[in-house]
């Protein structure tokens, strides 16, 4: 019976060993093309980077592997590849800079996600971060509940931007504490202020079963109004 683990082919399916050094020349000049290629598209840190140059890292990295170590990949061919894509992101670079149709195209737009204390339900609606991600997103900026928030963006870098009330302006708001939103009922207990799970309305209620006036969702947490630590 032949042996599962042939190692020759498994480490070197039947090149010679001497393809070794030839991978680390092409791995070096791959990365070096990589280099100038990043520099030439003079952008910026990774979580800048718009949905778009992301693309343009991705199509990058796949050029660069392949020659690096595939034996029939040359690297002049992945050196026009390099070519093509960078002189496609200056021209799309360029024509993003003379139209604003085509900016929003291709980087996208920023979209008001929270605006005094509520969420923007119809803009919410239309992304695709959920409700848990954007959530975590604002705990790491030390936010408890959405009643410190006077307008939260979503750029089109993926970043949330968020401007706050002053502390004497304060709303009471949906807590987005894990230990306090997981209490959330549809059962009024204790009358007091609450704020709908859903969209964040405020509401004074009375024990028994409410619908929420903005949403007219049933789900309800109670509203607290702490200040941001500083």
């Amino acid at each position: 019976m032949k042996d599962i683990f042939e190692w020759e082919r498994v480490l070197l399916n039947e090149l010679p060993a001497e393809f070794i050094f030839e991978v680390i020349f092409r791995s070096a000049i791959m990365f070096t093309i990589v280099l100038i290629a990043l520099r030439a598209t003079g952008k910026r840190g990774v979580k800048q980077l718009s949905i778009f140059e992301t693309v343009i890292i991705i199509a990058l990295g796949s050029a660069a592997g392949d020659p690096m170590f595939y034996e029939d990949v040359g690297i002049l061919p992945a050196l026009v590849v390099f070519t093509t894509v960078i002189l496609l992101y200056r021209g799309v670079t360029w024509l993003t800079g003379k139209s604003k149709w085509f900016e929003k195209l291709v980087e996208g737009e920023t979209v008001c996600l929270i605006k005094e204390g509520n969420f923007s339900i119809t803009e919410f609606k239309k992304e695709s971060l959920a409700q848990d991600e954007f959530f975590s997103e604002l705990r790491l900026k030390s936010i408890e509940h959405l009643g410190q928030i006077k307008n939260a963006y979503l750029e089109p870098s993926g970043e949330v931007s968020v401007f706050f009330y002053d502390d004497e302006e304060v709303l009471a708001g949906l807590p987005i504490l894990p230990h306090l939103y997981g209490k959330k009922s549809k059962l009024i207990e204790v009358k007091g202020c609450y704020a709908c799970s859903f969209c964040g309305n405020t509401e004074n209620l009375e024990p028994g079963m409410a619908v929420c006036s903005r949403c007219k969702r049933e789900e309800w947490v109670i509203a607290i109004k702490t200040l941001r630590k500083s």
